[in-house]
């Protein structure tokens, strides 16, 4: 896994509020001590804005912290404020996608449900383009051509050194409504080269498994080192929502448990996308 700037500033707010909570201490208690305000100190905690990291070894001493443990924190201090490759692409990925990427990027694992398209990650590039061309508000074809680019780019996390561990239940409509006949052909042929990477779980659920209620609609869990890591992050047309509540994300969790034993399994899955490439 990169543990990259947002992973790090999430860590960096979960041992604070840790260690001021073992020493008994309200934010505004905490804050006196080393000239910080209640709103400044529960900034630090709640994963929100810059942090100095002179505070953080301030607030570290006042809370009896370990010299391993100070050291700890005050390097995520230090280092929380570097950026991804997202950054030299600022024409082509809209402000809300960047939390995302940086989510996805310090991931270890991503679970992820398809309804209608096959998920980014394991789009071909001829597949993204006639997505992309159904948009109400067609893209100009320079800018279009670098989003094309940084959605090949952003599947690099299956390939790097340490990959994604990716496991995705698509919807049987998300496989038979894959564009143009040529086009879909060859996204059925490049999702079967995917699921047999070692670090893919592809299953298809079927239209003969029931309704799904354990789901409403396209959801993905985003799995960090750490369980108190994970967030679940929902799409809109006009919205991203990330969800971090532990309950909220248990929920998703069992959710999505549920629909993976309901698929098929994977070499069952690879199966149907074979046959389904050879329909005509």
């Amino acid at each position: 896994m990169a543990t990259g700037p947002t992973t790090r500033r999430r860590q960096l707010g979960a041992g604070l509020r840790r260690l001021r909570r073992q020493k008994g201490l309200s934010l505004e208690e905490a804050g006196g001590l080393v000239g910080l305000s209640k709103a400044t100190v529960s900034r630090y905690e709640t994963k929100e804005g810059p942090v100095k990291w002179a505070f953080v070894d301030a607030l570290c001493r006042v809370y009896g912290a370990s010299d391993e443990e100070r050291a700890r924190l005050v390097e995520l201090a230090r280092s929380a404020r570097a950026e991804g490759w997202w950054q030299a692409y600022p024409d082509a990925i809209p402000g809300r996608m960047h939390l995302f990427l940086t989510l996805e990027n310090e991931s270890v694992r991503e679970d992820h449900y398809a309804t209608a398209h096959v998920p980014g990650l394991l789009q071909t590039r001829r597949y993204a383009e006639a997505l992309y061309r159904t948009d109400l508000d067609p893209i100009p074809e320079e800018r279009l051509r670098a989003v094309l680019d940084v959605r090949m780019k952003r599947q690099e996390v299956l390939t790097r050194p340490d990959p994604l561990e990716l496991r995705v239940v698509l919807d049987e409509a998300a496989v038979r409504r894959a564009g143009p006949p040529d086009v879909h052909r060859e996204q059925l042929a490049h999702l079967v080269e995917c699921a047999r990477l070692p670090n893919v779980d592809l299953r298809i659920l079927p239209f003969d498994r029931g309704l799904r209620s354990s789901a409403v609609g396209a959801f993905l869990v985003l799995v960090g080192a750490d369980p108190s890591l994970d967030v679940v992050y929902q799409e809109s047309l006009t919205a991203s929502l990330y969800l971090e509540k532990d309950a909220e994300v248990e929920e998703y969790r069992r959710a999505f448990a549920d629909l993976h034993r309901r698929a098929l399994e994977p070499d069952a899955s690879i199966a149907l996308l074979d046959k389904l490439r050879k329909e005509p």
